[in-house]
């Protein structure tokens, strides 16, 4: 027997009608690329999102036509978004962190046929549109005023192409399993994966993202959205504040210390969300000029292993909550974060920074487990490593156009991570599956190293990999950036890493070089420093 419910469905879209119709008011602020702070409401995105969806049509495009995005978080792009998905089609964002040829082959994989493209990228894109075989049709994503020279074909600057359609378009009605949106993985090896998002699942994430104990936006929180739209669905915070008539404010390409300071400041930000290296940044502005941070209250940090002393300088110096998250792209990307719970009450402020340290707790919406080499069951006591597995309605179940199997017995998905979940629900990653260093039979986990590693004074970021040994399989090279003028030494690390880590874990040497490679993402890229020191031999 089933319910007697109406069948309404998930669809994108109806997030923004709701936050238009209850929330129409709400300010949404742009720090423009063009230069100057742009400021509209949730209503006039709505109108203008509509205005995107007819010109789309107008244009031909049809339910399952990918549309590509190469821009920075901006009220425009968002408009885009919703135009894009209110109209049947898929939003395609592209990172333009990527390398050349791996941006071709996703433009042609995905089979784009038009692209939204912010002032800055032109360059990119200019360079590769010769090669992108189905794309038909260039929108630069500013005025007639500010409209570049361009060899880009059919290019047309937005505002006067959103001025050829009006808003009287009605939003397409269809299952709520069609496919909204496209994102590739940064391909770390081989060629990037598409991850295709549905309506549902947008949906969906976008509430569980609004579960008090994850981000718990209301009405009342005005949210700085730094991660990109183009990194992992922008953590679902597109479709989270409009669900909330949370004022989002959008970085545009300011994305430096000083210029995420002043908006955090004029615009009484409470809340944001960002990668370790913005934040690196921002601390480092503020440790210069010695601002505070009288409005933010809180402030998730993913995308990369947290720093222990990042956390401590945000909430011991400056009273903001951390809320350490992690996902990936193919779960949309939330897994889990480390808010506290009743359970943890009674702990004192040194254990709680230590538990903060963990990815956290899964959220409704999200089944996790960890399981040994043999797919058993691993215990939750926080010391039984295994392969991290998950499963949801925001889970991936394959990958776009590719017949590869991705799921188990059971429909988990493999992370590729190494982790341990503790009795309390608090999961810690302790490697990628395929950088964990085996070290006489037992594993070391790189990502405790490197977190210990940054805590020492001269160290500004640091990365470790396994190298060959003789007779211990593999041993870690701790590889280390100095801070600017720094003389640190390779004794004075390995000494202060003396009782932080075990001793057994203490890297057998320390190089130092002027930068560490970096993925699209921001991730360390420990393939190409796998590469870099294959030949390197340890001293002692």
């Amino acid at each position: 027997m089933l319910g007697l419910m109406q069948d309404y469905p998930l669809l994108a879209h109806t997030i923004l009608d709701h936050g238009a119709l209850n929330h129409g008011e709400r300010e949404m602020v742009t720090r423009s690329v063009e230069g100057p702070i742009r400021r509209t409401t949730l209503a006039d995105v709505r109108r203008r999102s509509l205005r995107v969806a007819r010109a789309l049509e107008l244009e031909g495009v049809k339910l399952g036509d990918r549309i590509a995005t190469m821009a920075w978080n901006t009220e425009r792009h968002l408009e885009v978004w919703f135009g894009i998905m209110g109209n049947g089609a898929i939003y395609h964002t592209l990172n333009p962190r990527l390398f050349a040829e791996q941006l071709d082959y996703i433009v042609n994989h995905a089979e784009d046929e038009i692209m939204f493209v912010d002032l800055t990228f032109v360059p990119i894109v200019e360079a590769l549109q010769s090669k992108f075989g189905t794309v038909r049709k260039y929108i630069l994503l500013t005025d007639s005023e500010h409209m570049p020279e361009t060899n880009l074909p059919n290019a047309v600057a937005y505002e006067d192409w959103i001025d050829s359609a009006d808003d009287d378009f009605i939003w397409k009605s269809f299952d709520e399993n069609t496919a909204a949106g496209l994102c590739y993985t940064s391909g770390t090896t081989g060629n990037p994966k598409g991850v295709l998002y549905s309506h549902r699942s947008n949906v969906l994430h976008g509430l569980m993202v609004n579960q008090p104990d994850v981000f718990g936006l209301k009405s009342e929180d005005v949210i700085l959205a730094i991660v990109p739209m183009f990194h992992a669905n922008a953590w679902a915070l597109s479709f989270a504040a409009p669900a909330a008539g949370a004022k989002m404010v959008m970085p545009g390409a300011g994305m430096d210390g000083k210029s995420i300071y002043e908006l955090l400041e004029t615009e009484k930000v409470n809340c944001t969300a960002a990668v370790p290296t913005v934040w690196l940044g921002l601390l480092q502005y503020l440790e210069e000029t010695g601002q505070k941070l009288p409005y933010l209250e809180k402030v998730v940090i993913g995308g990369a292993a947290v720093p222990p002393m990042m956390i401590r300088k945000f909430e011991l110096d400056y009273g903001v909550e951390v809320i350490h998250g992690w996902g990936m792209t193919e779960m949309s990307p939330l897994g889990t974060t480390g808010k506290m719970k009743n359970a943890t009450s009674h702990l004192d402020q040194e254990a709680r920074l230590k538990l903060k340290e963990k990815q956290g707790r899964t959220p409704y919406g999200v089944e996790m487990k960890v399981v040994d080499d043999d797919g058993n069951d691993l215990p939750r006591d926080g010391k039984s490593a295994g392969h991290l597995l998950v499963k949801g309605p925001c889970v991936s179940s394959g990958y776009f156009r590719l017949d590869e199997q991705t799921l188990s017995d059971g429909g988990w998905f493999d992370t590729g991570d190494i982790a341990n979940i503790d009795p309390l629900g608090f999961m810690q990653i302790t490697d990628r599956d395929k950088d964990v260093i085996k070290s006489g039979g037992e594993w070391i986990s790189s990502i405790d190293v490197e977190n210990a590693a940054v805590g020492c004074p001269g160290v500004t970021e640091a990365a470790v990999i396994g190298l060959s040994h003789p007779k211990w399989t593999e041993r870690p090279l701790l590889i280390v950036v100095r801070d600017a003028g720094s003389d640190l030494e390779a004794d004075a690390v390995l000494a202060y890493l003396d009782g932080k880590i075990a001793k057994w874990w203490i890297p057998d040497d320390v190089v130092f070089v002027d930068e560490i490679p970096h993925t699209a993402t921001g991730k360390i890229q420990k393939m190409s420093l796998r590469e870099q020191f294959k030949d390197f031999e340890f001293s002692k």
